[in-house]
């Protein structure tokens, strides 16, 4: 590796760029870095080592690499152009740094830069912008790290030296950062790894043993015995004898359990013997009981089969019973309906509408021969005394739309009105005396006041509305009324089921039936005559609505008229303003749009005035921090620049009395630490201004105070004059009073305009309603003298058309409220006489279905074997009773039947012959058979569990001891190398670890490479050996270095040596360091050296010698570069590299020759 140029720029110390030419510098071989302390000779070195790996040597971060003396605009930036392998490379780098940013005021932090460019054909070309990619290629061409490259290139001899004096842990540490051993060190790590982890499982081995071993132990119970788990034969063999014990045990188990299984077996045998002949005992003593008690109820249980046999036989009639019972009560409804409707009839007052024959009584049908009659069944009381109501009523005929709308009326308030009131109060008649409270001996006994008190009643108007719309209402009979408390007491009291019993004579019926064909006739030719008369007055109907139509257009007619003169008035004033208006609407709408059209260029210029108003108000305030700012930084950079000076001052101060330090440490008889004499004869006496280790530290952190106020000073500065700038490009220099009056008479001006400019939607919407009323007022005016002119005609058309029918509907109403009123009453009188009609019709067929129901009666009873209908029913049950008269005869049959196949079996009337059975003292045998066999078996299993768990756990230990023998075979094998490799092990004669061996081995080479040239250093008296001497206590062996005296033949410890000795010997020894170490990296050849300081420390020869040996190496063409204060060797060094420092940064000088 050889340096070509390096130029860096805001680095360190350095403000402005510097360019170092170290091709310059090496055609001398040797060459002098100098300057004062402080400069930056160390930041050159620092630069180098940046450009490679991106960092620097020490403790000091990337982000401070920053010359505090570096202009805001100047980047840090280190460019290195070096020789690698053959290969002509440049390497550019940035760190992470601030700056201002672009676009408003503050700084912004800048990422890191790197760039790689390499030189082919006369030409850079760029091999990659990558951090990784670039610090990869590097150290993979210069072979080490970049401690390394520290260590070799870059040689601290303040180190050495301590290197020289440092114990084995102390030269470990440095020597395992230098040479990679980190693969040795996990070698010594993976072999305690595995050991810990063989011992584990070893342990574990051991444990599953011994776990085995108390599980048998417990398995085993009482004839277990102790084991050592630890002997695997013993404890194999103990595991065999319990194994051995368990089978002999289990096989005396299983005999005990063979013979409670047999002694079992005959308990539960003579059981179930005593348990079966005690059952047939029992069995045979229950039937003979059970024998006695049924030849006691004989007699009742014969008359009970009887009594069921002839009501088994009457079920057979009792459905012409019930065909019968309901015909006969639905023939009593037929007459009560023809009763009612012969009533409503004569209510209502037309003549010519009685169905009954002349001479009859009003209200009742023709009567009836006392033969031809159907006798009432019990409990059906139909009035008599209807017809007689109805024909003795007083209560005159009143209007149907009462009767329609179902009011009823008083009797006391029928004289003021009506004929429609007749309707209701007849149909509230007949309703009342067709309920069940009407007996024939009430009507009897009342006579003609109490039929007509009996109008009076209250009744629902149902009843009216059913006559007009044809329907009639069936009102039940006492008997079908509680029919069903009569079958309740069917229940429980014998007797019929069914009390109607009679019969209808045929003759009777036809003797009627021509009777009532006539009144039929009657009733429906009149009923059509009435709806010829209702079919006329529909025309009438429709003439009425249209009087009442033309009438409604006449009235609208007139108000049309009235509104219209209105409007026409109304409008020709509005229309008269109308120019006027328009003009005045016109000229707002014009101000507002001409205000509208200015108020956006005075909203721009407000905005101007204000941000220029903003900005100088921002560009004053600054200004003023701004200038104290500087003058605070100006300060602070002042007392960084005294503090540093102070330090660097303190520090050569102490450097110049570093004698006098170290001799006020010597103690009369102990070897001194430099040149290891045990006598003192002149130690330095300390100057009364001596500085201390102390008082250069307090310095040097009053320092680093001092240069975080100025880096924090220059931070501020750099921000307020960017805010300034930024405030003065939109200011300029117009003082603030003049730009906040020019702002705020541009806002004036705008707000004024603004308001203006708002009132335009509402002027153009003022004048758009203007017209839009404008319009709708015209075509209402113009509306109003067509609708004039066209009414007219119209009302003179309407006059007549009403004239004419009003005539017409007076013809039809015939004194009539209205025509629907004359219609409601023909209707309703159509509607009684088809009500009549059907009536009639009705009765007919009720009388012949009921004696067609009463002659199939006679014939069902004589089929079951009754005498008569009456015999039938009184044999018939209720269902329920039926049901249960059955089910006790079928009861007692099943009984009796029983006892006697009770009786006639053989085999209880054997047992009951033999002596009496006792199955409980057989159960007591059988249970105690029982717990000794289950002891036998519990005992059995147990046996049965051990001998398995100890065949099992057996098998187990077996399988146990035959694995863990290899892992105690490896357990051994892997201890023995960890112990051997960490140093712990008796055979390590020398107790050197792994890592300190192969370390032990790369100083042996240094020192071999190092001893050469200390021994031309020294003028052939010393050279240094290495050292694998056992150190006392713990310390480390094999890192001793040892000084061999040639004056004095002896060998001595490295530590004894002088300061200059120190000196040249950590020199040699750094060099015999770069040998070993560039062997280490492949053999890479380093052309370019630094060696940092420890030249004051020789004297005149010595240093010659030294020389000589620099001299040395420049002869194989590799550049040395000296970096030293000793005046002598800038006389000695003609090619030099001079820093210099000053107040504005530091500088370097280049000279060679």
């Amino acid at each position: 590796m050889r340096l070509h140029r390096l130029r860096l720029a805001a680095f360190g110390p350095f403000a402005a760029a510097q360019d170092v030419d170290f091709d310059a510098l090496s055609a001398a071989g040797l060459f002098l870095l100098h300057g004062p302390t402080g400069g930056g000779k160390t930041s050159v070195l620092d630069a180098v080592c940046f450009a490679l790996y991106g960092q620097v040597p020490g403790a000091r971060p990337a982000t401070r690499l920053r010359s505090d003396h570096a202009a805001p605009g100047t980047p840090t930036e280190v460019v290195l152009e070096l020789t690698l392998a053959g290969r002509r490379l440049e390497i550019t780098r940035r760190p992470e740094q601030p700056r201002a940013k672009k676009r408003g005021t503050g700084v912004t932090t800048e990422k890191a830069v790197t760039l790689l460019r390499e030189r082919r054909d006369g030409q850079w070309h760029a091999m990659s912008k990558s951090h990784q990619e670039v610090g990869e290629e590097i150290r993979q061409l210069v072979g080490m790290s970049c401690e390394q490259f520290c260590q070799v290139v870059l040689l601290p001899q303040g180190e050495f030296a301590t290197f020289l004096r440092a114990g084995a842990t102390e030269r470990a540490a440095l020597l395992g950062r230098l040479f990679d051993t980190r693969r040795f060190r996990s070698v010594e790590h993976r072999l305690r790894d595995r050991k810990q982890d063989a011992a584990q499982r070893l342990v574990a081995g051991d444990r599953e043993i011994e776990g085995l071993a108390a599980r048998m132990r417990q398995a085993a119970g009482d004839t277990g015995t102790d084991a050592d788990p630890a002997q695997p034969a013993e404890f194999l063999a103990h595991a065999a004898v319990l194994r051995c014990t368990a089978r002999e045990q289990y096989d005396i188990a299983r005999a005990a359990v063979d013979q409670a299984e047999a002694s079992h077996a005959a308990a539960e045998e003579a059981a179930v013997r005593a348990r079966e002949l005690y059952a047939l005992q029992q069995r045979h003593a229950q039937a003979t009981a059970r024998a006695a008690v049924i030849a006691a109820e004989r007699p009742t249980r014969t008359a009970a089969r009887t009594a069921l046999s002839r009501a088994q036989r009457a079920t057979t009639v009792d459905p012409a019973l019930t065909h019968r019972d309901k015909a006969a009560t639905h023939h009593e409804d037929c007459l009560a309906l023809e009763r009612e409707a012969s009533a409503a009839l004569a209510a209502v007052g037309e003549p010519g509408l009685d169905p009954r024959p002349a001479g009859a009584t009003p209200g009742e049908p023709e009567a009836l021969p006392a033969a031809d009659r159907v006798p009432a069944p019990a409990g059906a009381a139909v009035s008599q005394r209807t017809g007689e109501v109805a024909a003795d009523s007083p209560i005159p005929a009143q209007s149907l739309g009462d009767a329609d709308s179902g009011r009823v009326v008083r009797p006391g308030a029928a004289a003021g009105t009506g004929s429609g009131q007749a309707v209701g109060e007849v149909a509230a008649g007949w309703t009342l005396q067709a309920g069940p409270a009407a007996s024939e001996g009430s009507s009897s006994e009342s006579g003609p006041a109490h039929a007509q008190a009996s109008t009076a009643g209250a009744v629902p108007g149902q009843a009216v509305g059913d006559a007009a719309a044809g329907r009639v209402s069936r009102p039940r009979s006492a008997a079908s009324g509680n029919s069903s408390s009569a079958d309740g007491a069917a229940a429980d009291v014998p007797g019929p089921a069914h009390p109607r019993v009679g019969a209808v004579p045929a003759q009777a019926v036809g003797a009627t039936a021509s009777r009532n064909e006539a009144r039929v006739e009657v009733l429906v030719r009149r009923a059509g005559e009435l709806r010829e008369v209702v079919g006329g007055l529909v025309a009438a109907g429709e003439a009425e609505a249209r009087v009442r139509e033309v009438g409604a257009r006449r009235e609208s007619l007139e108000r049309e008229e009235r509104a219209d003169d209105e409007a026409v008035r109304d409008t020709g004033g509005w229309l008269g303003e109308w120019p006027r208006m328009r003009a005045t609407l016109q000229a707002r709408l014009d101000t507002a749009l001409e205000a509208a059209a200015r108020a956006g260029e005075l909203a721009g210029a407000a905005e101007r005035a204000r941000a220029r108003r903003d900005a100088a108000v921002e560009r004053d305030t600054l200004t003023q921090e701004l200038a104290q700012a500087e003058q605070t930084g100006r300060d602070a950079r002042d007392r960084a620049g005294d503090a540093r000076e102070a330090w660097q001052d303190l520090r050569e101060s102490r450097i110049s009395g570093i004698a006098a330090e170290l001799a006020a440490e010597l103690t009369d008889g102990e070897p001194c630490r430099v040149c290891g004499s045990a006598a003192h004869p002149a130690p330095a006496r300390p100057a009364d201004d001596r500085v201390t280790r102390a008082d250069e530290d307090a310095a040097y952190a009053a320092f680093q105070r001092r240069t975080a106020d100025h880096d924090a000073a220059r931070e501020t500065v750099t921000r307020l004059r960017t805010g300034r700038d930024a405030a003065i490009a939109i200011a300029g220099d117009t003082p603030q009073d003049e730009l906040a009056a020019a702002h705020r008479a541009a806002e004036a001006a705008h707000a004024e305009v603004a308001r203006a400019a708002a009132t335009v939607p509402e002027a153009r919407a003022a004048l758009a309603r203007a017209e839009e009323e404008r319009d709708r007022r015209t075509a209402q005016q113009q509306d109003a003298l067509h609708r004039t002119a066209a009414r007219t005609s119209r009302r003179e058309e309407l006059d007549e058309q009403y004239e004419r029918l009003s005539g017409e509907l007076a013809r039809a109403r015939d004194g009539h409220p209205s025509v629907a009123a004359r219609r409601d009453r023909l209707a309703a009188a159509i509607a009684l006489l088809d009500r009549a009609a059907h009536a009639v019709r009705e009765r007919i067929d009720s009388e012949q279905r009921l004696a067609e129901a009463e002659s199939a009666l006679a014939d069902a009873a004589a089929r079951a074997g009754f005498g008569s209908a009456e015999e039938a029913a009184a044999a018939l049950l209720p269902p329920a009773r039926l049901w249960e008269a059955e089910r006790r005869v079928a009861a007692w049959d099943k009984e009796e039947a029983a006892a006697e196949a009770d009786l006639a079996a053989p085999q209880p009337a054997a047992a009951a012959a033999l002596p009496a059975a006792d199955p409980v003292a057989a159960q007591a045998a059988l249970d105690a058979a029982n717990r000794r066999l289950r002891q036998a078996s519990a005992a059995e299993s147990a046996a049965a569990t051990r001998r398995a768990e100890l065949d099992r756990l057996g098998a187990e230990a077996s399988a146990a001891v035959r694995e863990l023998a290899p892992a105690r075979a490896a357990y051994d094998r892997i201890a023995r190398l960890s112990d051997l490799a960490s140093a712990t092990s008796a055979e390590n004669q020398y107790r050197m670890e792994l890592e300190t061996y192969v370390l032990a081995a790369r100083l042996e080479q240094v020192a071999a490479a190092a001893g050469l040239r200390l021994e031309r250093m020294s003028g052939g008296r010393y050279t240094l050996v290495h050292s694998d001497a056992r150190g006392g206590g713990r310390t480390k062996s094999g890192l001793g270095l040892m000084v061999v005296d040639a004056w004095t033949g002896t060998e001595r410890d490295t530590s004894t040596l002088s300061g200059g000795e120190t000196f040249f010997a950590s020199l040699a020894l750094a060099l015999g360091l770069a040998d070993v170490v560039t062997d280490e990296a492949g053999g890479m050849r380093l052309d370019t050296l630094f060696i940092d300081e420890g030249f004051g420390s020789l004297d005149e020869q010595t240093l010659d010698e030294v020389l000589d040996v620099l001299d040395g190496l420049r002869e194989r063409d590799r550049a040395v570069g000296i970096v030293s204060h000793v005046a002598d060797l800038r006389d000695r060094v003609p090619a030099q590299l001079q820093v210099v420092k000053g107040r504005d940064g530091s500088a370097v000088r280049q000279r060679t020759g």
